[in-house]
């Protein structure tokens, strides 16, 4: 090998090593970020793993009390399952549970007040929001449940909204209103006949099948 040669690796390996020595704090401090990365995200799978399967015990323990008659201890229950998210829907689900069971116990209040604090996921509120209204306009405060229900357009939400108004004394406006759930309303559908009903009490007239009001 020639001399020139041997002193051009000598030159190179040079090189590299005072490219290791000025770039040393960089490559280390890259490792450790990913390392940091990889060890973040393994605990945040762990402790999203340890949260949904905390909110399902409590769920199941709530769920528990609540076939058991024991309210004020499913109320403790349902408060404490918590969860954002996916884990949500326990909190929901066991809401919605509860809430049935404080009306069939004359309840109506708590039941009220635990409809209301189901807030999280947007697929279920109109849910919500109906029995909540219902809820409403049963224990005489038909005006809350108008609100509640809001800029609803479906024929059940818009049911319940016209049966709002006329609780309320607005016939005129539960009238339209039953007239406009009676047009998105399938002529099959088995409430299709009360809905009628509820609009001949207030003076509608009930549009014949395929009419659009």
């Amino acid at each position: 090998m020639a001399i020139d040669d041997l002193l051009d690796e000598h030159e190179q390996s040079e090189r590299v090593r005072s490219w290791l020595r000025n770039n040393a704090l960089g490559l280390l401090g890259g490792v450790a970020l990913g390392l940091g990365v990889i060890v973040g995200w393994q605990w945040f799978q762990k402790h999203r793993a340890e949260q949904e399967q905390q909110s399902y015990q409590a769920y199941q323990k709530a769920n528990e009390q609540i076939g058991a008659g024991d309210l004020k201890k499913a109320e403790a229950a349902v408060a404490s399952i918590g969860g954002k998210g996916k884990n949500a829907v326990y909190s929901e689900l066991a809401g919605l549970r509860l809430a049935k069971a404080q009306v069939e116990a004359g309840k109506h209040e708590a039941a009220i007040a635990t409809l209301r604090a189901i807030k999280h996921d947007p697929a279920l509120q109109p849910l919500v929001n109906a029995r909540l209204a219902r809820l409403l306009i049963d224990t005489g405060k038909p005006a809350e449940a108008i609100k509640v229900i809001g800029q609803a357009s479906d024929p059940f939400s818009l049911e319940i909204l016209g049966d709002a108004l006329q609780a309320d004394g607005k016939l005129d406006q539960a009238r339209d209103t039953y007239s406009k759930a009676l047009v998105g309303m399938d002529v099959a559908a088995p409430q299709r006949r009360l809905l009628e009903l509820k609009l001949a009490e207030v003076g509608g007239t009930v549009p014949a099948s395929g009419d659009k009001a």
